[in-house]
C-alpha cells in the first residue's frame, strides 16, 4: 500500500461537536489515511454533554495518534513532519482568533500555524452566530494568511432528512476542502436541475 496521509484534526470547545466526531470517523474509514488528533480541554466537555459520554473514548480508538494539546513539543507541532493539512471542527472564535493573530499557546494552535507557514491547507469550521465586527476581521485575517474558513452550514438544497444527514454533509464538506483525491469523502453534490419549461413557470 502507498503511504498513508496525514491528517490533523483539531477539536475545540464550540458548539458542533458531532461535527469534529464524523470526520474523524470519515477519515478512519479510509486505509489511506492517518488521523493525528488533538481535543481541547474545552472540547472534552463540549463532546460529552453534546454527542455522549462514550464520544471522547470512541474518539482515541479512532485517531492513529492522540496528541495532548498541552505538548507543544509533539510531532505535529513541527513542520518537518509531514501531514497533507489539518481540519478545525468545530473551531471556536477563541481558536479562530489565535490562529489569526499567532497566539500559539497550545498544540492545536501551534499546530494550525505550522499548516500556514509551510503552505498546506488549513479548514476552519468557524461556529458562531451572530457575528460582531471583531469575529470577522479574525477570519479575514485568517484567509489572508492561508486558511480556509468553512462554516459549518446545511446544504438544504440536498433536502437531509435527519441531524445525521446534515452533519456527514458537513464532515464530507470539509474533508474534500483539504483537496486529496485519495482520500476525499463522498458528500452529495448538486447535480443541478433542468430549467422549468414555460408551462411551469
Amino acid at each position: 500500500m502507498s503511504e498513508r496521509h496525514g491528517v490533523i484534526v483539531g477539536i475545540s470547545g464550540a458548539s458542533g461537536a458531532a461535527i469534529g466526531v464524523r470526520i474523524v470517523e470519515r477519515l478512519a474509514e479510509n486505509p489511506r489515511c492517518a488521523v493525528h488528533l488533538v481535543i481541547s480541554p474545552a472540547a472534552e466537555r463540549t463532546l460529552t454533554e453534546e454527542v455522549g459520554a462514550g464520544a471522547l473514548p470512541r474518539l482515541h480508538t479512532l485517531a492513529f495518534r492522540d496528541h495532548n494539546p498541552s505538548d507543544i513539543g509533539a510531532s505535529i507541532a513541527s513542520g518537518s513532519f509531514p501531514v497533507s493539512g489539518m481540519i478545525v471542527a468545530p473551531c471556536s472564535i477563541r481558536t479562530l482568533s489565535a490562529i489569526a493573530f499567532g497566539h500559539l499557546d497550545n498544540l492545536l494552535v501551534r499546530a494550525a500555524d505550522v499548516q500556514l507557514k509551510e503552505r498546506r491547507r488549513l479548514v476552519l469550521l468557524v461556529r458562531e452566530s451572530p457575528l460582531h465586527l471583531g469575529h470577522l476581521r479574525a477570519m479575514l485575517q485568517a484567509t489572508e494568511i492561508g486558511a480556509i474558513i468553512a462554516p459549518p452550514l446545511p446544504a438544504f438544497y440536498l433536502k437531509p432528512q435527519s441531524t445525521a444527514e446534515i452533519v456527514d454533509q458537513i464532515a464530507c464538506r470539509a474533508i474534500n476542502l483539504l483537496g486529496l483525491p485519495d482520500i476525499s469523502a463522498p458528500a452529495l453534490r448538486w447535480q443541478g436541475r433542468a430549467a422549468a419549461s414555460p408551462d411551469d413557470r
